[in-house]
């Protein structure tokens, strides 16, 4: 481009030399070689912006080459899958070049896409194992395991005329091995004084799952008779199976008697009624995340971050809590995307946490948050 003054310069000597063409003996083509020639020498410009104007402040803006919109799609544990769906819609309001979708198909169905490579990033409650690590293929590099939230499991019930549940660990050991049959029973009723006859319907789920392992982990703690194993999926000797977390909720919603387990925030957006269970220390605690996030406290958090905490000490910390992860790859296939991912979690590390506990989840504490945001700079991405 040339400036407004040149541009006038230029035309007004085309004027002249048109009308004077006869005389000076140009014809209009050689005229026209000459007018290019001069604009070339015309200065140029830019729209760049003044001199020590800045980019969006880091972790709140992602952009795309060229302002093409990057997309970004991941799958994987269910439990957590209502605070990404608000991060996702959050972030994308401030960063419209980025768009995140998420598949939330369970934790076990979320690895196996992950090491698949169908998938940019997957979810799971469940610490990756170290042999599905060594199934990444070697070019891939290491998987890159970061917490994203803090959250817990409840016992959801739909007991008519009870609103106060309380479990034993007694009694919740009872209703998941089969061996408490009606509410009825003396291992309930002793602490819920009047509670009625009525069949006991155990809901699990029927798919692999994050939140089935964190159960799972806390039942191998909690009942001395359980031979079971804990894992993503378990061979349960009673109950009726629901597909993900909505699953169990709608069949607890469904049943009379029944009652599952299910990530905090699914029944609180269903209304479910949910029972305070005893902590190790003897304690009955309702599950709040005031209570939940006291299990963490102290917790030792080793270099993947697989925080274990099946059976908390603290005498007012609820009992079944756990952080949930995202796997990343060392070596994305498209650094562009892998940091665009990564300006994500840094946003989500530095503003998520109003969000995580409007819905019902546990904000990473400072020190995990951050160390979190330093594992990423392991991943090989675009440079800026």
């Amino acid at each position: 481009m040339y400036s407004e003054e040149n541009t006038y310069d230029v035309a007004l000597l085309y004027m002249v030399f048109s009308l004077k063409k006869i005389q000076l003996g140009f014809s209009l083509p050689s005229l026209a070689l000459l007018i290019m020639g001069l604009a070339s020498c015309a200065p140029q410009t830019t729209n760049a912006p003044p001199q020590g104007a800045t980019d969006s402040p880091a972790g709140t803006t992602a952009s795309a080459p060229g302002g093409s919109t990057i997309t970004i799609a991941g799958a994987g544990a269910t439990a957590p899958n209502p605070l990404y769906q608000r991060w996702f819609q959050e972030y994308n309001q401030q960063n419209p070049n980025v768009q995140i979708s998420y598949d939330s198909v369970g934790s076990g169905a979320g690895v196996k896409r992950f090491l698949d490579q169908t998938v940019d990033f997957g979810a799971t409650d469940d610490p990756i194992k170290e042999e599905d690590r060594a199934k990444l293929p070697a070019d891939r590099g290491k998987v890159i395991q970061v917490p994203s939230t803090g959250l817990f499991v409840v016992m959801a019930h739909n007991l008519e005329g009870v609103n106060y549940l309380k479990l034993s660990r007694e009694a919740l050991c009872g209703i998941v091995d089969g061996s408490i049959k009606s509410w009825d029973d003396p291992k309930i009723a002793k602490d819920n004084p009047g509670v009625k006859a009525a069949p006991v319907t155990f809901v699990h789920r029927s798919d692999g799952s994050g939140t089935t392992a964190i159960f799972t982990r806390h039942i191998e703690k909690a009942c001395p008779n359980w031979t079971k194993g804990a894992g993503k999926t378990v061979e349960w000797p009673t109950g009726t199976g629901g597909k993900g977390s909505d699953g169990v909720t709608a069949q607890v919603q469904q049943t009379p008697g029944a009652i599952g387990y299910v990530e905090y925030s699914y029944a609180k957006e269903n209304n479910l009624k949910m029972a305070s269970l005893q902590n190790k220390s003897g304690a009955f605690i309702a599950p709040t995340p005031e209570a939940a996030s006291k299990s963490l406290e102290g917790a030792q958090v080793p270099a993947d971050f697989a925080v274990s905490v099946p059976d908390p000490d603290g005498k007012d910390a609820y009992p079944i809590v756990s952080l949930t992860y995202l796997l990343l790859y060392e070596n994305p296939r498209d650094p562009a995307k892998a940091k665009a991912f990564n300006d994500f979690l840094r946003w989500a590390y530095s503003n998520g946490g109003k969000s995580a506990s409007e819905l019902g989840y546990i904000p990473l504490p400072a020190d995990i948050s951050t160390k979190a945001a330093s594992a990423l700079d392991t991943i090989k991405v675009a440079a800026k």
